[in-house]
């Protein structure tokens, strides 16, 4: 019990440094894969068949695959076969990577919730707006996107909570998040070595992150509720 005290100072600051790498990579997450999402919705949605099939069979083939393979193939095929490392050395390199990776898994799992919010909107609420006058961008943007947002809010929630946990597999790549942290304690780091309780802690940042984003989301949903 000694030792572990004598420890806890120096395990909770690397927990703190990775987790702020996990945040990191879950905001920047976010910020590319909501917009680049919608984009890529519309090509899916697209009246010319071959950006429409194009874009369903790149979506077909992300959500088909693991994210840990994508992480890997992202991060070492530009220098293991085409012999151009573009993501250079270091953190920073691997967090660019791992951060391209996430965004495009994402958008396309995200994608496909836009197409379902766009698609359940009532057609007859577009022909009204064209009857006002209204051009299609006025539809989507007063009309659409307004009753979009309330229907995709529980489905984009569960999204969030599972990317929360999913940047865990950047360690893949060694990218340091907070796993990485942990596990480097089992292995040996910084005087420590086969500790597996700085594991446990890991759980415990994890825990309280997804549940401040369970309540701000279903503060979110209930503000939605004036569309019901």
């Amino acid at each position: 019990m000694e030792l572990i005290l004598e420890q806890f100072p120096i395990v909770i600051q690397s927990l703190n440094i990775g987790f702020l790498q996990t945040l990191k990579l879950f905001f920047v997450t976010l910020l590319g894969a909501v917009p680049l999402g919608l984009i890529i919705s519309f090509g899916s949605m697209s009246r010319f068949r071959p950006l429409s099939y194009l874009t369903k069979i790149i979506v077909w083939i992300v959500r088909g695959t693991p994210l840990m393979i994508q992480l890997l193939i992202i991060y070492y095929f530009p220098g293991l076969v085409l012999d151009n490392p573009i993501w250079g050395g270091g953190e920073s390199g691997r967090f660019l990577a791992a951060s391209v990776a996430f965004i495009f898994n994402y958008a396309c799992y995200f994608s496909e919730i836009y197409r379902g919010g766009i698609q359940g909107v009532p057609k007859g609420q577009e022909e009204a707006g064209l009857v006002l006058g209204m051009t299609r961008s006025q539809i989507f943007f007063k009309v659409t996107l307004l009753q979009m947002i309330k229907r995709i809010v529980p489905p984009m929630s569960n999204e969030i909570i599972t990317l929360v946990k999913d940047t865990s597999l950047a360690r893949i790549i060694a990218l340091q998040e907070i796993i990485w942290a942990g596990q480097a304690f089992l292995k040996g780091s910084q005087g420590i070595s086969g500790a597996i309780w700085p594991l446990f802690f890991t759980a415990v940042y994890y825990l309280i992150f997804n549940g401040i984003l369970t309540v701000l989301l279903g503060r979110l949903e209930k503000k939605l509720d004036y569309f019901r």
